[in-house]
């Protein structure tokens, strides 16, 4: 905890430090002051707090969405080597195309609002999301699965009652991975034609050189991205806190 916090002091001091002896100008590197008054304007004079709303909702949604595809798909592919060879070859090419590639044709398919970018945030992430849940999957113990199929489970039943609730814990910690590059894909999400969000707002920022708001966005994202990922690691503590029993 003290060395976390260390951390984050030698970076705001050597911040400071780099605009107190001029090593750029000041337009271009305002310091941590100024960068903190931004982000008050912003919230109290700016209507910012909408902004961030409408961000927040893309996210979770657009994560829903994906956890609705890859949730399933990857405890399948995992779980069974027929699904896994059928889908595979399909999931594996996509996790090579970046996402933002397709912001030309998802313009023209979708138009310039909300499904766009819910939809460039969607797949940004559901196929490295539904790889990481089948190696999870994968990587249940296999006595687990044989003392089920010995006591008389059939494979619906092994599936749902040893399978899924011991990927379970990896699954979590997979959606947790992924929902920090969703936040990756915020900006670029919201400079392509939006009029909301913290993408949009740091674009309007920029036609005037307002160098502040838009490193104050990026301390909002990189805060808003910590806390959601704070807030999976403690639900994860709590779901399973047998796990973190064994580790003591």
């Amino acid at each position: 905890m003290t060395l976390g916090i260390l951390v984050w002091v030698l970076f705001f001091g050597f911040w400071e430090f780099a605009v107190w002896q001029n090593w750029a100008n000041d337009i271009l590197l305002p310091g941590p002051g100024k960068v903190l008054s931004a982000l008050h304007t912003l919230f109290t004079e700016k209507a910012f707090l909408y902004d961030v709303g409408v961000s927040v909702t893309r996210i979770l949604l657009s994560f829903a969405l994906a956890c609705l595809v890859a949730v399933p798909l990857g405890i399948l592919m995992g779980s069974f080597r027929t699904v896994e060879a059928f889908f595979n070859p399909l999931v594996s090419a996509w996790r090579y195309l970046p996402a933002p590639a397709f912001i030309p044709l998802l313009l023209m398919w979708l138009g310039a609002g909300d499904a766009q970018k819910l939809a460039l945030l969607f797949l940004g992430v559901v196929w490295f999301l539904t790889t990481l849940i089948m190696d999870h999957t994968k990587s249940v113990p296999a006595d687990f699965v044989r003392t089920a199929v010995t006591l008389g489970g059939n494979r619906l039943q092994v599936l749902r009652t040893v399978v899924v609730p011991a990927a379970l814990p990896g699954i979590l910690v997979a959606m947790r991975q992924m929902l920090a590059v969703s936040w990756t894909y915020l900006v670029i999400a919201e400079i392509i034609a939006a009029d909301v969000g913290i993408g949009a707002m740091m674009m309007r920022a920029k036609r005037f050189l307002h160098v502040d708001q838009i490193m104050a966005g990026i301390v909002v994202i990189g805060a808003l991205g910590l806390l959601f990922d704070f807030l999976l690691k403690k639900f994860h503590g709590i779901a399973f806190a047998y796990l973190e029993e064994n580790v003591r």
